[in-house]
């Protein structure tokens, strides 16, 4: 990070500016036997699209409060930090009936239809594949995101101090959340760049949205971010670590 970083979407332009082709997120569902590494730049861009498709097409402004109910998933991560990048709330978990917007995975759509505003669903199939058929009263993400814009530029300017995040009912400006971050690399075990933490945490809690996406953003590293991490015995853990080359592990 730069001493000018003050929200996470300035972490991630920081990011980008030192090694855009550095892995950021690598992402396993072991239910599934997925595994996707995006590098920076590539999940800048899906960062940029989705920004572009909550401000542009959604018509969500600052202050307004995005309801995630999705689980720790590499396309939660883009949502995390396209919500920063507009300067919208992120309610993770949050009520949908007190959202503007709400975004949902396929286990959270009949309550997402609280929402009295715009719902984006997310089939969180492999590569980000799209319904089948789109859950009626639902846009679905895979459909709508790929035309969005490459680069994307904020109406208003983000404000550092306002509210950015909420979860587990705690609220967060952006500003705190770097500072969070900031300290719980150390925390973590995060060393600086090159670090590679693997969190088998959920997005539920700080601890797990800071092992799984903003320590290691904060610090120049990257997480392995796995998913239904309880099918794996230690012995398959252990050789995860090895393979990817983990110099840290948050469980």
């Amino acid at each position: 990070m730069n001493a000018s970083d003050r929200t996470p979407a300035d972490l991630l332009r920081s990011a980008l500016a030192a090694d855009p082709s550095r892995p950021l997120v690598t992402f396993y569902d072991d239910a599934t036997g997925e595994r996707v590494e995006l590098s920076v730049a590539t999940f800048a861009n899906w960062v940029a699209k989705t920004a572009n498709l909550l401000q542009g097409e959604l018509g969500a402004e600052p202050g307004d409060r995005v309801a995630l109910l999705l689980p720790a998933h590499w396309q939660t991560a883009v949502w995390l930090l396209a919500c920063s990048s507009v300067g919208v709330v992120a309610d993770v978990g949050g009520s949908a009936g007190r959202a503007d917007v709400v975004v949902a995975g396929p286990d959270a759509l009949e309550a997402a239809r609280a929402c009295g505003g715009e719902r984006i669903a997310l089939a969180l199939r492999p590569l980000g594949g799209r319904f089948p058929v789109a859950p009626e009263g639902f846009a679905d993400y895979a459909v709508e995101v790929p035309s969005q814009g490459d680069r994307f530029v904020p109406f208003a300017p983000v404000d550092p101090a306002a509210d950015a995040l909420i979860v587990a009912g705690a609220e967060h400006s952006g500003a705190e959340v770097v500072e969070r971050a900031v300290a719980d690399a150390g925390r973590f075990g995060i060393a600086g760049p090159g670090a590679r933490v693997l969190s088998l945490r959920g997005y539920d809690t700080w601890d797990g949205l800071s092992a799984g996406l903003y320590g290691p953003l904060a610090a120049g590293g990257s997480v392995v971010l796995c998913r239904n991490a309880d099918a794996l015995d230690e012995e398959a853990l252990a050789k995860r670590v090895e393979v990817e080359r983990v110099t840290a592990t948050v469980r």
